[in-house]
């Protein structure tokens, strides 16, 4: 089995030391520095005002870029229709991807992409190039 240690090595159960204690998560889900990076990338693009979407805030700028540029939308069955009555058989819904809900591939892409958009916008603030410097240490 093959985890992801905190300290941003990767380790295989051979390489681990008894009696020594390690925080660590399956390699498939996505990491904490990826959801540190993306939130602040998306926050960052925000401040910027340098994006063309016509968000009405903050918070559905976010499920903009998580429909646009993250893992887009998901679907659900539900047994309530429109008019919040039960129904008897299977509704396919849709909402878009929780954040937490990507894996780690979907989470690189999706950061991928919005460090390629924010770029093409323009994005030129300190705090952009200071959030790249940070993740190319990782």
């Amino acid at each position: 089995m093959r985890i992801l240690i905190y300290d941003y090595g990767k380790y295989s159960g051979d390489d681990l030391l008894i009696g020594k204690e390690y925080d660590c998560i399956p390699v498939e889900d996505g990491t904490i520095n990826q959801s540190r990076a993306w939130h602040a990338l998306v926050q960052e693009y925000w401040t910027s005002g340098c994006h063309s979407y016509e968000a009405k805030n903050f918070l559905h700028f976010r499920e903009l870029i998580k429909l646009y540029l993250g893992a887009g939308a998901e679907s659900y069955y539900s047994l309530v229709d429109d008019n919040g009555q039960p129904s008897e058989k299977f509704i396919v819904r849709y909402r878009i991807k929780s954040w937490a809900r990507y894996s780690k591939k979907e989470r690189k892409e999706s950061i991928d992409r919005l460090i390629a958009e924010m770029h093409q916008a323009q994005v030129q603030t300190a705090k952009f190039y200071k959030i790249l410097q940070g993740m190319e240490k990782v």
